[in-house]
């Protein structure tokens, strides 16, 4: 039976996931509005943040390694389903509780991220895979950014609802050509899923992202927030022994040390840490009134546009990094991220005065992610063997969520540690919180120089499309590979050049 369409499964995989990340940052604008119509505290609402935080972090691995397992076209199919009687539920929500419950099935979705790479691995002739998941990451990254920008125009011009009911048609069309044109991948990984270890893994999860997420509402030295911290300890330790002595292991620790994997996913809990903060905390200080010495007093529709020229620029340069990754490799391309979002945070501590500043800024920033989303993907798919894919770029994903919940959560003491007597944060909590991203920012570019590489011809026995009748590209093209030594019996040796 002929393969389908490779661009149409690209479209639907494309859509998915970013949907899924508009979602992530589409209602963090409104959240005022919500807490307005849905009579409720500024503490409850944001609830709506946290619990699409919490059930993402949680089902994101969990699903990868079930599709993995069962069939990466199958899971996806169910994954867009939940997202669209999510956004269903949120659209209908009578009450803030209704609404907290919807966002944590829409917060399933986040399997979309690792489900599809691992099917562009399994599908895509292989010298497609690289650009295509370059051109992923930008679309994924280019979805947060779609959802700040266009929040404040939605909500003005119709409802907080619409924020939920626009995806509800996209996501109906995407599942119906999913399940229509998506082929079923033929890479399964052997074994079951192993439920202690997803049970471990969402607890210590939970435990970790709740009192880093609700710190600011329940004090850092409370007793919930320390016990929680201590109880993630606790059942991360659990966890990595379940995960040890598992012949089914939801991660598999192995590939979780192999260097080119390590060390990615340490460059992406700093980067996570940087460009969620910049998210959260650039829109809140445009939105300032200049009567507090600085900010410049915009609605949610400026600040908005303040903020296009990243949305423009990562979606740009995400699609560039899949031409460029061939010639200077994922590796440069990470570290250059890293950089752009360092220089780009510097900037901003320095120079904040004009709206123009914040703009450019802006531009650096999207410049940063664009190169750095691409590079880690790619990464993890070249280092982890094929039937590992979803697991394996599922965590990575999770990684940058963690560093990123912390280091909003720092941010967040360093801006409202000092408050002038109208209440708004003090001039210098904003400038020291830059700062501060600037630095995790240049240490996620440090991380990124450890990322070890090798250069192989080729992967032996890698998927390629049905029908592909030319020769094997790779024969003649560099591919970035860390080989698994570990995984041998799963990856072939590789041909040095």
């Amino acid at each position: 039976m002929p393969r389908k369409s490779t661009r149409l499964t690209f479209a639907v995989l494309a859509t998915g996931a970013g949907v899924f990340s508009m979602l992530q940052s589409l209602i963090a604008p409104a959240l005022p509005t919500v807490q307005h119509e849905l009579h409720t505290s500024q503490s409850t609402a944001t609830w709506v943040m946290t619990a699409y935080l919490l059930s993402a972090s949680v089902f994101t691995p969990i699903l990868g390694r079930v599709g993995d397992l069962v069939g990466k076209k199958r899971t996806l199919v169910a994954v867009l389903v939940t997202v669209l009687i999510g956004c269903l539920i949120a659209a209908l929500a009578p009450t803030i509780g209704v609404l907290i419950v919807a966002r944590i099935v829409q917060g399933i979705g986040g399997a979309l991220f690792p489900l599809s790479f691992g099917i562009i691995r399994d599908e895509f002739a292989a010298s497609r895979v690289s650009p295509s998941i370059s051109n992923l990451s930008a679309v994924i990254a280019a979805g947060g950014g779609v959802g700040i920008v266009a929040a404040g125009p939605i909500v003005s011009a119709l409802d907080y609802r619409w924020l939920f009911w626009l995806p509800v048609g996209v996501v109906a069309v995407t599942v119906l050509i999913a399940a229509r044109y998506v082929p079923e991948s033929p890479r399964r990984a052997e074994g079951r899923v192993n439920w202690l270890g997803a049970v471990l893994l969402s607890a210590w999860l939970v435990a970790l992202l709740l009192p880093l997420s609700q710190a600011p509402q329940w004090g850092w030295g409370s007793g919930r927030v320390i016990g929680l911290f201590a109880a993630a300890v606790v059942l991360f330790v659990l966890w990595l022994l379940a995960e040890a002595r598992s012949r089914s292991p939801l991660i598999d620790l192995k590939v979780m040390r192999l260097p080119a994997v390590w060390t990615t996913n340490t460059a992406a809990l700093l980067f996570g840490a940087g460009m969620y903060s910049i998210w959260s905390f650039l829109p809140a200080f445009v939105q300032t009134p200049s009567s507090a010495g600085y900010g410049f007093g915009a609605s949610v529709t400026a600040s908005g546009l303040l903020l296009l020229p990243m949305l423009v620029a990562m979606f740009f340069s995400g699609i560039l990094s899949g031409r460029l990754e061939p010639v200077v490799g994922a590796k440069k391309l990470l570290t250059t991220g890293a950089a752009l979002g360092a220089v780009a945070c510097g900037f901003l501590a320095l120079w904040h005065d004009e709206q123009w500043q914040v703009a450019f800024v802006s531009g650096v920033f999207g410049l940063g992610i664009g190169l750095a989303f691409a590079s880690m993907a790619n990464l993890i798919v070249g280092s982890v063997p094929p039937e590992q894919t979803g697991a394996a770029t599922g965590m990575n994903a999770n990684i940058r969520t963690i560093g990123g919940s912390i280091g909003a959560a720092v941010t967040s003491v360093l801006v409202t540690g000092h408050l002038q007597s109208s209440g708004l944060p003090e001039a210098s909590g904003y400038t020291h919180g830059f700062t501060l991203l600037a630095l995790l920012l240049l240490a996620a570019a440090l991380a990124a120089l450890l990322v070890p590489v090798q250069h192989v011809r080729r992967i032996a026995g890698a998927p390629r499309a049905t029908g592909d009748q030319g020769p094997d590209v790779d024969a003649d093209q560099d591919v970035e590979l860390d080989l698994a030594r570990t995984n041998q019996e799963t990856v072939a040796p590789a041909v040095r050049n």
